[in-house]
């Protein structure tokens, strides 16, 4: 069964930082690419940062060079270190995991951020 768990969302105020963490089990992590996804309310998700199982990044416009995503293959986790936070930045956060060729994708449950000014 495939699971990815995301932790490390919460509360922080206007240019603090928060750094999510999405521990995966049930999949070969290392082939996967990894992203981060938020969703605003109303909207739908949209990407904010994906690594390939090679490292390869990219990231959404609105978070370069405030964001950065990586990823730690002996512990199949991947990791959004977010800085210089922005009260639009407030979304659920979600991580995806697509497996080669994204003949499967597989989502996490969701993390909660929000940045008040």
């Amino acid at each position: 069964q495939v699971q990815l768990v995301e932790s490390g969302g919460g509360m922080v105020q206007a240019g603090g930082s928060l750094r999510l963490s999405c521990a995966a089990s049930g999949i070969i992590f290392s082939i996967n690419a990894m992203g981060w996804y938020r969703q605003f309310p109303g909207k739908q998700r949209e990407l904010v940062a994906r690594i390939s199982a090679g490292g390869s990044t990219d990231y959404a416009d609105s978070v370069k060079g405030r964001f950065t995503i990586s990823r730690d293959n002996a512990v199949d986790t991947v990791y959004l270190q977010m800085n210089s936070l922005k009260p639009e930045d407030t979304a659920v956060y979600y991580c995806r995991a697509d497996s080669p060729k994204i003949i499967r994708t597989y989502w996490g449950q969701g993390t909660q951020v929000t940045v008040s000014k």
